[in-house]
Formats: C-alpha cells, sequence, structure tokens
C-alpha cells in the first residue's frame, strides 16, 4: 500500500509539556528501539549508558519532557498529531543537555567549536509511531524544532544525520537521528563530514 506523505500543515506540534504523557508513550511504543531507548541514549555519558535500568528511562524522559505540564518552563522535545492522534517526536533542546554528545569525539573532529556552548541547540532524536512512517513527518518536526529554538533565543541549531550509501539499508534505530533530506529541507546546511556515516548539519539565527 503506497504510503502518501501528510503535509506539514496537516500536523499540530506542540512543546511537550503541552502534551499528554499518555500521546508520547502511544509514539514510543512497547517494542523495538525506541521503546527501549526512550530518548535516554544522548541525554546520559556513554559509560553510563549499560548501567541505567531500562525501566528508569520513562521516568527519566516523563521527567526531561514536563509532559502534562503546560506552564512548565522547559522541556526537552516536540509532539506532531494528526487529527489528535498522536504521530511523533523529536529531542531539541540547548546542546549541553546532551552528555553523550559531549563525550563523542565525532561530532567535533577539525571543529572549533565549544560543545558546551548553552546558545547552540542540539536536534538529535526523532520517533514516529509505528504505522506513520514514511510520510515525512520527520521533515515537520524538524521544521517546528527551527522555530521551537529560534524562538527560545537559540544562536543555532544542530543535527548529525546518519547518510547512508546509495542502496544501503539502514535500520529504522539508526536513522533516529534524522536523515539529511529533512534537515536541508528544515533550511539545515551541512558544516562537516566527520566520518563516511555522519554530517554535521546546522542553521545560525541572525
Amino acid at each position: 500500500m503506497t504510503k502518501h506523505p501528510i503535509p506539514a500543515d496537516a500536523l499540530t506540534i506542540l512543546p511537550a509539556n503541552k502534551a499528554r504523557w499518555e500521546d508520547l508513550q502511544a509514539i514510543f511504543g512497547q517494542r523495538g528501539q525506541a521503546a527501549h531507548c526512550m530518548c535516554q541514549h544522548y541525554k546520559v555519558r556513554a559509560s553510563d549508558w549499560w548501567e541505567l535500568p531500562r525501566e528508569v528511562r520513562p521516568h527519566m524522559l516523563r521527567q526531561q519532557t514536563q509532559c502534562d505540564h503546560p506552564r512548565a518552563h522547559s522541556t526537552s522535545g516536540l509532539v506532531a498529531y494528526l487529527d489528535r492522534e498522536p504521530v511523533g517526536w523529536c529531542a531539541v533542546e540547548p546542546r549541553p543537555e546532551y552528555l553523550r554528545l559531549l563525550d563523542k569525539a565525532t561530532p567535533w573532529d577539525g571543529r572549533s567549536e565549544d560543545p558546551a556552548d548553552t546558545n547552540v541547540w542540539a536536534l538529535v532524536c526523532f520517533v514516529v509511531r509505528i504505522g506513520y512512517r514514511g510520510r515525512r513527518i520527520t521533515y515537520a518536526l524538524a521544521e517546528a524544532a527551527v522555530e521551537h529554538a529560534r524562538a527560545r533565543g537559540a544562536r543555532a541549531l544542530e543535527g548529525y544525520p546518519m547518510l547512508p550509501k546509495p542502496g544501503q539499508t539502514i535500520s529504522w534505530g539508526e536513522m533516529n537521528v534524522g536523515s539529511r533530506g529533512a534537515f536541508e529541507a528544515a533550511g539545515f546546511s551541512l558544516v562537516h563530514r566527520p566520518s563516511p556515516r555522519r554530517a554535521v548539519m546546522r542553521i545560525d539565527f541572525k
């Protein structure tokens, strides 16, 4: 069955603190990489990841997102709805909030960039609900993340997409970082190629 793209204007995208926790749980599901990770891979240092119990991760995500608390001053991402049905999530925050990202050498090789600059935000993960994948929801989320970061005073926003080779099969879990096409469509430019499989893409705000 052909999966038709969902137009961005058909989606309602909210800061996660204005979304229901039950809705975010529906997006992540009960099985697979997203449910296993609960968007904590970049939130903890690499040395701590395997010591982090799986059952703790949903509680961490709920605290970070502040779901069900619309007056909260901060949140850790955005939630997309299609006709009130929760369909997608992206993680976007000031870059220093992602401890593993600060530890990783790959994004910084060859760059004169301070990883701990709080004025630079990072868009590190997308999750699309099963049944809605392949319909360009990540494209709409990337565009919304740009406006979300800009409105909150970010100087720049970065992403770190995977770059598969032509014809190469990539698992959904690996592509949770997003595709180059989604970032380009949202106005990001390629600023660094630290490895054959990884790009650093960035949009600077005036």
